[in-house]
C-alpha cells in the first residue's frame, strides 16, 4: 500500500511514518522541504528505513500544488492508496500570517493535490482547536457550531477543516486530538506546548518550597491531553478501517481532567508542593472587561505582566486555555476502536516520564551558555582591587575565559607581581596605578581607561577597606570612619559614574558590587565597615531600578567572609571557616553569568529576615557574638568580678563559628 504524508518531519509525523512502516506492504511517500533534505539521513535512521520503503518528495505544502514539479506529481497521479495531510503550525505563540499560509493555504493546496491525484482517501489531522471556545459538548458530527474563533490557531484550524469538507472530491475523514503531549511510554516530546507552559513554574516552586509545604495554585476548566502515541495508533487503525469515510473522530481524553488536577499531577511528578488552595480562573471573568484592560494598560502593572509571563516562557493568552470551557464527545472514536485493543492511558501513569523527558531535554535552562567565557570572552572587564584577594583569584578566572581584563590598585609593586603572575600563565592583563580614595584618581582612572580602551562592558567594584573595632574604642578616631566612606562607598560611586554613560548609550553593561554579609547581619565591630558598604547597596538599589529598561544590570554580592590578607591580622578569624578568594571568585563569576539582584548566602539571608521580623532577638544574639569575641575584657557590672576565660570557653565559642558560618566576628 502507498501512503503520503505531510508533515512528515513533525513531531506526530515522524511516528506516524514509523507506525505505517510496520506493515510489510507499506511504501511511503513524503513530502520535504528543499531545505530540509539534510535532515533525510536522521528521519531514516528514525525510521529504521535504508530509503528502500521511504521516498521523499521536494516540495512547500503552502506553494501551489504543494510546489511538486509535474514529473513527480504525474508519477503518483493514480497510485496513492492512502494521503495524510499533518503539515500545520501547532503553536499558540506564533503570528497570525504564519499560520494562515500553513494551516489554511496549505491545507488547500494539499487537498487539490490529493482530488488531481485520485487519492484513495485523504486523512486530515485537524484538531480540538477546531470547535473554538465552544460553551457546553461539542460532538463528532458537530462543525459550524463553532464558537470564539477570534485566536489565529482556532481560527486558521477550523478553516482548514472547512476546506476539507468543501473540497474534497475524494474520500476524506477528520480527526481531532487533544493538546498532544510526549509519549507514554518514553516521555519524549519535542516543543513546549499546551501544559508543559507550566512546568518551568512548577520547577520554580519546587526550587523555593519544600514538598511538603501547601502552596497556591490556579484552576479551570478541563483540560484534553493526549499521548501522542495514542494519536499515532489510533490514526492509522482508523485509516485502515472501511466505511469511516466523511466522519469526524475524537482522539480525546474520554476523563478529562480539570487543571488544577493536572498541574498536581505533574508537581506530584516533579516532587514539588502540593497546589492545596486554587484559585479558580473564572472568577477574572467577572470583572468587566473593560476594567482588566484599563489595569493592565498601566504601565507598571503590564511591565511586572511582561516580565513574569517571559520569565515563565507563558503565552499572552494562556488564561483563555486555563479556563477552557469545551468538553468533547467521542461516541464515534470509541465505537470505531472497540475491538482494536488501543487504550487510552491515564495520565498519573505517565506523567513522571513526561516531567523527566521535560527537565533533561526541554527546560530553557539547558541552552543557556552557563560558561564564563560565553559571557566575557571579547568583553573588557575592570576589577578595581584587582592585584590581591579576591580581586586576583577573579582576575585569573576572567583572563583564563578570554575578558580583555583591567586592573587598578594602589601598590605598583603589587600590581606589577600579578602581571607578571598572568603573562607567565600566557594572559594579558592591563594594569593602572590609581588611589580610589582619591577622587581625582578616580577620575584619571577612568578617562584613561575610555581613552585607551573603549567602553566597558563589566564594572567589578571590589576595592575595599575593613576596619574592626567597636564604638567605644574609636569615640577618638572619626577620621578611621570617612576613610572607610571615602574609599568603599565614594571611590566605588565616583568610578562607577564615569563608566555609565557609556553603558547606557549602548544599552548593555553591568556592574558588581563587592558588598558584605555583614550588610545583611550587621554584625558589631564592623559599624564603619558594614555603614560603607550598606551605602553602596542603598545607591546600588535606586541605580538599578532607575536603569531597568535601559539594559544596564546591577548586582550585590554580600560576600561572607573570606581569608584574604585582610584578615590576617585578626587572630579570632584563624580557625574560623572562612571562604578562600577562588571561592570567592566564583561567586563573582555567578554574578557575571546569571545577572541576578544581589548574591548572598543564606547565613546572610536568615539575619537580614531575623533583624525585620525579630529585631530585639537579632540583637541579642550579636551581643553575645560581640561579648564572646572580644579582643580584651567587657566592663563589668558595679559590684561584679570580671568574667574569667573559663567562663568564654572554647567549645560555645567553636559552636557560634559553626553556625554563623562566614559571619564577621
Amino acid at each position: 500500500m502507498r501512503y503520503f504524508v505531510t508533515g512528515a518531519t513533525g513531531f506526530i509525523g515522524k511516528r506516524l511514518v514509523r507506525k505505517l512502516l510496520e506493515r510489510e506492504d507499506a511504501e511511503v511517500y513524503f513530502l520535504l522541504r528543499e531545505e530540509s533534505r539534510n535532515k533525510l539521513p536522521r528521519l531514516r535512521e528514525f525510521w529504521n528505513d535504508s530509503g528502500r520503503r521511504t521516498v521523499p518528495v521536494y516540495g512547500d505544502v503552502r506553494k501551489p500544488g504543494m510546489g511538486i514539479d509535474a514529473r513527480s506529481a504525474s508519477d503518483l497521479t493514480g497510485k496513492i492508496d492512502q494521503f495524510f495531510h499533518l503539515a500545520a503550525i501547532y503553536d499558540l505563540k506564533a503570528e497570525a500570517g504564519p499560520q494562515v499560509e500553513t494551516n489554511i493555504d496549505g491545507t488547500r493546496n494539499a487537498v487539490s493535490v490529493a482530488n488531481a491525484w485520485g487519492a484513495g482517501c485523504f486523512h486530515h489531522m485537524s484538531s480540538i482547536a477546531a470547535a473554538g471556545l465552544y460553551e457546553g459538548v461539542f460532538r463528532e458530527d458537530m462543525f459550524a457550531e463553532a464558537e470564539h474563533l477570534e485566536h489565529p490557531y482556532f481560527r486558521t484550524k477550523h478553516e482548514s477543516e472547512g476546506i476539507v469538507r468543501s473540497e474534497a472530491t475524494v474520500p476524506w475523514r477528520v480527526y481531532r486530538p487533544g493538546m498532544v503531549v510526549g509519549d507514554a511510554r518514553t516521555g519524549e516530546m519535542d516543543k513546549v506546548d499546551g501544559p508543559y507552559y507550566f512546568f518551568k513554574l512548577i520547577q520554580k516552586m519546587r526550587h523555593f518550597l519544600p514538598e511538603w509545604m501547601p502552596a497556591i495554585g490556579i484552576e479551570g476548566g478541563r483540560i484534553n491531553l493526549v499521548p501522542v502515541n495514542y494519536v499515532v495508533d489510533a490514526l492509522v487503525y482508523l485509516a485502515h478501517r472501511p466505511d469511516l469515510d466523511r466522519q469526524c473522530f475524537h482522539l480525546t481524553d474520554p476523563r478529562p481532567m480539570r487543571v488544577g488536577d493536572v498541574l498536581n499531577t505533574f508537581a506530584h511528578a516533579a516532587h514539588a508542593p502540593n497546589m492545596s488552595l486554587r484559585i479558580n480562573g473564572a472568577l477574572f471573568a467577572f470583572v468587566p472587561h473593560i476594567v482588566r484592560n484599563t489595569v493592565m494598560e498601566i504601565m507598571p502593572v503590564r511591565r511586572l505582566r511582561d516580565a513574569f509571563m517571559a520569565e515563565l516562557g507563558l503565552p499572552d493568552d494562556i488564561m483563555q486555555f486555563v479556563n477552557y470551557p469545551t468538553r468533547f464527545d467521542r461516541r464515534g472514536a470509541d465505537k470505531a476502536l472497540e475491538d482494536s485493543g488501543i487504550a487510552y492511558p491515564t495520565l498519573d501513569t505517565y506523567a513522571d516520564l513526561l516531567w523527566d523527558y521535560w527537565e533533561r531535554h526541554l527546560d530553557p535552562d539547558l541552552f543557556l551558555d552557563r560558561s564564563l567565557k560565553g559571557h566575557v570572552a571579547g568583553k573588557t572587564v575592570i576589577v578595581t582591587g584587582g592585584s590581591s584577594g579576591i580581586g586576583l583569584a577573579t582576575v585569573h578566572k576572567l583572563v583564563e575565559a578570554g575578558a580583555k581584563t583591567i586592573i587598578c590598585g594602589r601598590d605598583e609593586q603589587k600590581l606589577a607581581a600579578a602581571k607578571a603572575d598572568i603573562d607567565k600563565r600566557g594572559g594579558a592583563l592591563v594594569t593602572y596605578q590609581a588611589d580610589l580614595s582619591d577622587m581625582e584618581d578616580c577620575d584619571r582612572f577612568v578617562t584613561l581607561v575610555r581613552a585607551e580602551h573603549g567602553p566597558v562592558d563589566i564594572l567589578i567594584n571590589n576595592a575595599g577597606r575593613s576596619i574592626r573595632r567597636p564604638i567605644e574604642a574609636s569615640f577618638d578616631r572619626f577620621h578611621d570612619i570617612q576613610r572607610t566612606m571615602q574609599l568603599n562607598y565614594f571611590g566605588a560611586l565616583r568610578v562607577t559614574m564615569g563608566l555609565l554613560p557609556d553603558m547606557i548609550a549602548r544599552g548593555a553593561g553591568q556592574v558588581i558590587n563587592i558588598s558584605s554579609i555583614g550588610v545583611l547581619t550587621n554584625a558589631p565591630r564592623f559599624s564603619a565597615y558594614v555603614a560603607s558598604k550598606a551605602a553602596l547597596d542603598a545607591w546600588t538599589l535606586c541605580a538599578a531600578s532607575e536603569f531597568a529598561d535601559l539594559g544596564v544590570k546591577f548586582t550585590t554580592i554580600n560576600m561572607p567572609l573570606v581569608r584574604t590578607p585582610m584578615i590576617a591580622p585578626t587572630a579570632v578569624y584563624r580557625d574560623v571557616d572562612a571562604l578562600t578568594p577562588d571561592d570567592a571568585a566564583d561567586l563573582v563569576a555567578q554574578a557575571i553569568i546569571r545577572q541576578p539582584v544581589r548574591i548572598a548566602t543564606r547565613v546572610g539571608i536568615v539575619g537580614q529576615a531575623l533583624h525585620a521580623v525579630a529585631p530585639r532577638a537579632a540583637q541579642i544574639i550579636l551581643n553575645t557574638m560581640f561579648r564572646m569575641f572580644a579582643e580584651s575584657e567587657p566592663p563589668s557590672a558595679p559590684g561584679t568580678a570580671p568574667p574569667n576565660a573559663a567562663q568564654r570557653t572554647r567549645p560555645e565559642r567553636i559552636a557560634l563559628q559553626q553556625l554563623l558560618r562566614g559571619v564577621h566576628f
